[in-house]
């Protein structure tokens, strides 16, 4: 559909969830980018996951509507027609994971006879159910749902590989699109209180982290690999999930749940992530996390497992505390809490690392011009 001149571009985002989740936190950061003069309609799979919604600016008109069909169920012919007929009077429409995948396939589907705008899909990753292997009837239908997407966003080099090697894209839609804080704000010193109910002693030390409290994050492997350092050291984790209590049930049974905190979901990690002295990952499955970034940005160094692009994310002196397994997770912590010189040379680089790039100008000019070219014309207008 042609946008009638002078007419705000409007967007209609499908998320498979909009929690205050890296993809969804990154995505509200691009809608207040791009200003006031673009109209975005946004739908989760999941009605009551729109925490992130929180997050765009209230100069930004958006809609929430609830009248389109379900983002999920079974791929019926006529779920999938009334899927596409609901995208229809939008100028671009962006789909965001797996939850979303049906839609994508309505759109190749019907998308033509019915004269839909175009579509560009983002992927960030697997949850718990793909994390050892992905599955093939999952790789089937992204192949077909894909086949007249406009592009496909992936924020890291391993997501690209699979895109192109096991979901058979074309090089020309895949798009590499590194995720981008403003690493200037992450630069400023934290108060010691900034974290509501955890406040940070003169004496102590802190392991922390930001991730949802889900299986796929793995964080009682990082309570088992936090147990042996120092009385001085703390681990903060700060967001919210199903897994609090299995992490607070860890602790305990570590004899360390005094050293263990879950302050709960914080909203701006620059306000606190300086307090870290070492920022730890320790999932199962990621790709280009977000919140590595940010603590790369505040100077932190880091200790994770070896998952996604993380390795190749740290500045390079910080490689060799990515760890292969649990243990080698711990005796990387156990070697950064006992030199307090090295965190500072690792953090130091990591913060110059995160400036080159990954800072958010880059990031935000990328998609502008993606979006920009699948909406024609003039574009996405400057704010």
């Amino acid at each position: 559909m042609s946008r009638k001149p002078g007419a705000f571009p409007r967007i209609l985002h499908l998320h498979s969830t909009f929690s205050a989740g890296g993809k969804e936190l990154r995505c509200a950061r691009l809608i207040n980018a791009f200003g006031p003069r673009v109209e975005h309609s946004i739908v989760s799979a999941e009605p009551e996951r729109m925490e992130a919604a929180k997050h765009i600016s209230a100069s930004i008109p958006v809609r929430y509507p609830a009248d389109l069909p379900t983002l999920v169920g079974r791929p019926t012919p006529g779920r999938l027609q009334r899927l596409a007929r609901a995208m229809a009077g939008y100028d671009l429409i962006l789909t965001y994971n797996w939850g979303a995948m049906d839609a994508v396939m309505a759109h190749t589907l019907f998308g033509e006879a019915l004269g839909l705008p175009r579509l560009i899909h983002h992927e960030d990753g697997f949850n718990a159910d793909e994390r050892d292997k992905l599955k093939w009837g999952r790789n089937w239908y992204r192949r077909i749902a894909l086949g007249r997407a406009s592009g496909l966003v992936v924020p890291s080099e391993t997501l690209e590989r699979i895109a192109l090697e096991v979901w058979d894209q074309p090089i020309g839609r895949v798009r590499h699109i590194p995720n981008g804080v403003d690493t200037a704000r992450f630069g400023k010193r934290c108060r010691a209180d900034a974290l509501r109910g955890v406040v940070k002693r003169p004496d102590e030390l802190w392991v922390g982290t930001l991730a949802g409290l889900r299986p796929v994050k793995n964080l009682t492997r990082l309570v088992r690999a936090f147990a042996g350092l120092p009385a001085q050291w703390q681990l903060v984790i700060v967001g919210e999930g199903p897994e609090r209590e299995a992490i607070r049930a860890q602790a305990l049974q570590l004899g360390i749940e005094h050293r263990v905190h879950l302050p709960g979901f914080a909203s701006d990690p620059a306000r606190f992530a300086g307090l870290f002295d070492i920022f730890a990952l320790s999932s199962d499955s990621e790709q280009a996390p977000i919140s590595l970034i940010e603590a790369m940005a505040a100077g932190c160094a880091v200790a994770s497992t070896d998952v996604g692009d993380v390795a190749a994310m740290v500045a390079e002196p910080n490689r060799p505390f990515i760890a292969a397994n649990e243990a080698g997770l711990g005796a990387a912590l156990s070697a950064l809490a006992t030199d307090a010189n090295l965190r500072s040379s690792l953090g130091e680089a990591n913060r110059a690392r995160a400036r080159e790039a990954f800072d958010e100008k880059a990031m935000i000019a990328a998609y502008r011009r993606l979006y920009s070219s699948a909406l024609g014309g003039d574009g996405l207008p400057k704010p």
